[in-house]
């Protein structure tokens, strides 16, 4: 699975109709339909499609076809969403009509071109799972342990002084079960 972390907007014309797909994180998606319905006033539609990771780890995916045939936009989108494996990941196509009817084959491919474009130009990451932990060191020890957890790529969340010192970590389990093994925290 891959995710993408920035704004992606991609321009494709068919028949004088405009569609204009924006691939962004999923977190923003409500943001985003507010600022394009504003920046977009007369578009026709506000075609969407998501996926995303629930607390459970299952996958919920949705779309939105916004008044276009049944079928036509919103399902051909979410396809080549999951055809890139993107997770937590959305995406707006907004159409401008030209005036040509294109045909439900015609907006499928027009939709799902649009959005393959978008995806294109976007940079995917891959999607890890990331645990947190909890570990208390002494302050002597954090020099050494700054460096080691920097080795293996595990970030620092959360910092806590007393007479020890009380991290939260975070990482992958693999990378977890690497420093342990190799420091045995």
């Amino acid at each position: 699975m891959q995710f993408v972390l920035n704004e992606v907007t991609f321009l494709l014309e068919r028949k004088k109709s405009k569609f204009i797909s924006y691939l962004f994180p999923y977190q923003h998606i409500d943001a985003i339909k507010i600022r394009l319905k504003k920046e977009h006033p007369k578009a026709r539609h506000f075609v969407y499609a998501y996926r995303y990771l629930n607390e459970y780890d299952q996958v919920v995916e949705n779309s939105s076809d916004d008044g276009e045939p049944r079928s036509t936009s919103g399902k051909p989108s979410l396809a080549v969403l999951n055809g890139v494996d993107a997770i937590n990941t959305g995406v707006i196509t907004i159409r401008y009509f030209g005036g040509i009817k294109l045909g439900t084959g015609g907006l499928v491919k027009a939709y799902s071109d649009a959005v393959n474009g978008a995806c294109e130009l976007a940079e995917f990451y891959k999607y890890e799972k990331l645990e947190r932990k909890k570990i208390t060191v002494k302050h002597k020890d954090m020099p050494l342990l700054l460096h080691t957890l920097q080795n293996h790529n595990i970030r620092i969340i959360n910092k806590a002084f007393d007479q020890e010192v009380h991290l939260t970590l975070e990482a992958t389990l693999e990378k977890f079960n690497a420093f342990d093994k190799k420091y045995g925290h």
